[in-house]
């Protein structure tokens, strides 16, 4: 697919340049040789306004010149005839091109097998006719051609590998979307095969025989557990597609994040407790910021949740929450724990992404991260992790309200 779109931006980006190109050349083209023909039908003009004339046989030094003119009276005799750079002895020839002159239909016209433009000026006694070579007007339309189809194609061959690597550029947001996509269909559904799999499993061995009670009671009991993982994915699932939608404006207020992040600290306490975690928070009363509630509040609810999983026996978990400048405040999560590596210290804010160990003792799919990171960049926030000495670090840095 992203081939063919490539191809396809290519195709509309060539066919764009070729019609620019065509439009551009065609407008010099007419407006050139339109002043070429101007010009040489108002030289016309002004010689058969003031002629020179010239009895035959009186112009006996070879002269060359861009035109000439002939007069003939009513019986085809030449009277006069003036010009240069032209031979003016062959009256028969001379005869002939005012003749066929006189035939065309136009007063003004062009004599292809000559070269020449003529201009026929009809009188009582007279006719006057004006001849100017076009040798020199035909040379300058065939060197522009020739000019527009050098530069055409060379402006072609160029825009085409302009076009190449702008398509590079231009579906490289789209591929990388592409690739995001494709994985996380390929991991949401290993995620949701093991607990269908599951329930699946335990419904067929409940409707294939009669159990004890008790063992019906466990077949049941794992369907329930299995189908709460599955809502809780689900769920994640669709906070993530709401989170990267945006919210609403109506859904944002001055929010109290100071208060919000006591409330999930008293409420993750007696859970440390229980896992015996030395639990301690440093929190900053009065820092407000503008965003959503409930979510703001799940933002720090995940970031402890996670130090909960990750935090080895016997280890700490210290929230904290400071103003970092007059603009910003700083919200900071560190647990003892098994150390980050670098190169994942970024990969932990992808979807479904767990370390080896992680994915085996933490639980849980791998998308509260990844909540987070949504959330904060839905309040124009920044969020970042770091690690060494074996304590690991998330730092969220959201703008304050005064």
């Amino acid at each position: 697919m992203i081939r063919r779109l490539r191809i396809k931006f290519v195709c509309i980006n060539m066919t764009f340049v070729v019609l620019m190109l065509a439009v551009i050349f065609a407008i010099v083209f007419y407006t050139t040789k339109s002043g070429l023909e101007q010009d040489s039908v108002s030289l016309l003009q002004r010689i058969a306004d003031q002629p020179l004339y010239t009895k035959p046989g009186e112009n006996d030094i070879d002269v060359h010149l861009p035109f000439f003119s002939v007069e003939l009276n009513k019986s085809g005799e030449i009277v006069s005839l003036s010009g240069g750079y032209f031979d003016l002895k062959d009256q028969v020839y001379l005869q002939m091109l005012a003749r066929s002159s006189s035939h065309m239909p136009e007063d003004i016209g062009v004599l292809e097998e000559y070269n020449l433009r003529y201009y026929h000026v009809s009188g009582t006694m007279l006719d006057r006719f004006v001849f100017v070579d076009m040798t020199s007007e035909n040379s300058t339309i065939s060197n522009l051609i020739r000019n527009f189809l050098i530069i055409g194609g060379l402006s072609l061959v160029a825009f085409f590998f302009i076009s190449l690597w702008l398509s590079n550029w231009a579906v490289r947001p789209v591929e990388f979307a592409w690739r995001q996509q494709k994985q996380f269909v390929a991991d949401a559904s290993h995620e949701l095969k093991t607990p269908l799999t599951v329930i699946l499993t335990n419904a067929g061995m409940i409707a294939a025989d009669e159990y004890h009670p008790d063992t019906l009671r466990r077949l049941m009991d794992n369907i329930l557990e299995e189908s709460k993982q599955m809502r809780l994915l689900i769920e994640n699932l669709l906070m993530l597609a709401k989170a990267d939608d945006g919210l609403p404006k109506a859904e944002r207020k001055r929010t109290d994040l100071s208060a919000a992040a006591m409330h999930e600290s008293l409420f993750f306490e007696p859970l440390f407790f229980e896992k015996k975690y030395a639990f301690s928070y440093d929190i900053e009363s009065g820092i407000s910021v503008w965003g959503n509630e409930q979510q703001l509040s799940q933002l720090v609810g995940i970031l402890l949740d996670n130090a909960g999983k990750y935090t080895k026996e016997g280890g700490s978990v210290l929230l904290r929450l400071k103003s970092s400048d007059a603009k910003h405040c700083l919200l900071t999560v560190e647990n003892e724990g098994e150390e980050i590596p670098k190169d994942e210290l970024r990969l932990i804010f992808d979807r479904f992404y767990r370390g080896d160990k992680a994915r085996s003792a933490g639980g849980g799919y791998g998308l509260g991260l990844s909540i987070a990171s949504s959330i904060v960049k839905n309040h124009k926030g920044r969020i970042w992790a770091e690690s060494a000495g074996g304590v690991n670090t998330f730092f969220v840095k959201l703008r304050r309200l005064r």
